[in-house]
């Protein structure tokens, strides 16, 4: 294994990297305005910083690289869920990645990025009959959740030779972190095979000598708001199950262990913490075995490859003040910031001022809330948020948005999707390419079924 760069190396480079992000972002909402991005007639935008997000493959497949011994197979297969858009799958396999999948609708966003069936996984705990023979026709690996699909997979494997790597999800029952929502390793988690539930090892062991061809086994204990020590305790218990089935086996039967993503995601500033390879090296204390070339490895990271790499940009419309209170009307809220505006105290967002030039907004500190467009009381990006007072036709930036957010629209209101744009920075300027069209209102009458009026009368 290769020698950890010195801290202070590291410590410069990673400093460096924040303020380039910030540069990028700067001179990205500057030339949104000035190439006509946003404007009256297009109040809303996202924007994805293609830079960043192939920064953060990079540093993924690079921490467990320089871990792992030489020749370990490794997938690190992209959450789709995290920013189900064929563009970004497209440009993170370029990068090396594949696609965890968990419906049918983003194993078919996997395929069309071009993703090849053996670098995709499928997780999800309610697979349907017809879901699962897709994934074994394919060679597309399957993670069985519970005894009755295990059940179903025996029926399916028996029927129709399969490619597909397949295993077991287990729930390591090792607790929650302080997004209960977010922590699927707690003791009644609907996720995997509870582990410490009486005789449930046993009948685990079991079901792998019963069926020699499954050869994986995966976990996830969560992703934002659970602490690294955590994670990696429900992977230690992973290793521990996986060396107690092959020498039950008296072989490798299990050659491959999937241990999830759930790197949580820095909100509070620019600076990216916990970074992968201080994932990489709590797992390294936590289960040096893993890292010894014993097993295959997948990943499966979501939003610490994207969030901070997405932005949302909106023109303020209207300001007044209420009881006091300044009040900031945009128009960006629950549609694309869907989890911050049910949950603001799991989920909060910094809000970044600039001019209607895209220029930052200076002045005085005032506490004011900046509001949606959405019609109900609690649609606020941010309330009594001290930030220079905002008028008409400022802009309001909403970073760290690139992942569970604008990527996967709400449709609140039937407000339509605004664009998406991926931006890259280049010596003659900020060059703009459209990842996702903005949403015709003609599409939200044919969803909400325009063409059969009458079909109800």
């Amino acid at each position: 294994m290769a020698a950890d760069a010195p801290a202070h190396a590291t410590e410069d480079s990673a400093e460096d990297s924040t303020r380039e992000a910030a540069r990028r972002r700067d001179l990205a909402v500057r030339a949104a305005v000035e190439q006509g991005l946003i404007d009256e007639d297009a109040p809303v935008l996202c924007l994805l910083d293609t830079a960043g997000i192939r920064a953060s493959a990079a540093a993924l497949t690079g921490a467990f690289a320089r871990a792992l011994a030489p020749g370990t197979p490794v997938l690190h297969a992209f959450a789709v869920k995290a920013a189900p858009l064929v563009p970004v799958l497209r440009l993170l396999a370029d990068a090396g990645l594949g696609c965890e999948v968990a419906s049918p609708g983003e194993l078919a966003l996997a395929r069309a990025a071009g993703v090849a069936p053996e670098r995709i996984v499928l997780d999800s705990p309610a697979k349907t009959a017809a879901e699962l023979r897709e994934a074994l026709a394919l060679g597309v690996a399957v993670n069985a959740d519970n005894r009755q699909e295990l059940e179903r997979l025996d029926i399916l494997v028996a029927r129709a030779a399969t490619t597909s790597p397949i295993g077991v999800r287990i729930n390591p029952q090792t607790g929650a972190g302080s997004i209960d929502a977010l922590s699927t390793a707690t003791a009644t988690s609907k996720f995997g095979i509870a582990l410490r539930d009486p005789g449930a090892r046993e009948r685990l062991v079991r079901a792998y000598l019963d069926r020699p061809w499954l050869t994986r086994l995966h976990t996830h204990s969560g992703s934002q708001g659970v602490p690294l020590q955590l994670i990696a305790e429900g992977v230690r218990e992973l290793y521990a199950l996986a060396e107690e089935i092959n020498a039950a086996a008296g072989r490798r039967q299990v050659d491959t262990l999937d241990i999830g993503g759930g790197l949580p995601v820095n909100f509070a500033s620019d600076t990216v913490t916990p970074t992968h390879a201080e994932y990489v090296s709590v797992l390294r204390s936590a289960v040096p075995g893993l890292f010894s070339g014993a097993y295959g490895l997948v990943t499966e990271f979501g939003r610490s490859l994207t969030a901070k790499h997405g932005l949302v940009l909106t023109r303020v419309e209207y300001t007044k003040t209420t009881g006091g209170r300044p009040i900031a009307l945009t128009h960006a809220g629950v549609q694309l910031a869907t989890r911050t505006v049910y949950a603001p105290a799991a989920w909060p967002l910094r809000i970044l001022p600039y001019s209607a030039k895209g220029a930052p907004l200076t002045g005085p500190p005032v506490a004011q809330d900046v509001a949606g467009p959405a019609c109900f009381a609690g649609d606020l990006l941010a309330a009594a948020r001290e930030l220079p007072l905002l008028a008409p036709g400022d802009l309001v930036c909403v970073p760290d948005t690139g992942a569970y957010a604008f990527t996967a629209h709400y449709g609140y209101n039937s407000l339509p999707r605004p664009a998406i744009h991926g931006f890259a920075v280049t010596p003659s300027g900020v060059r703009f390419t459209l990842a996702r069209a903005p949403q015709p209102l003609s599409a939200i009458t044919a969803e909400a079924g325009a063409a059969t009026p009458n079909a109800l009368l």
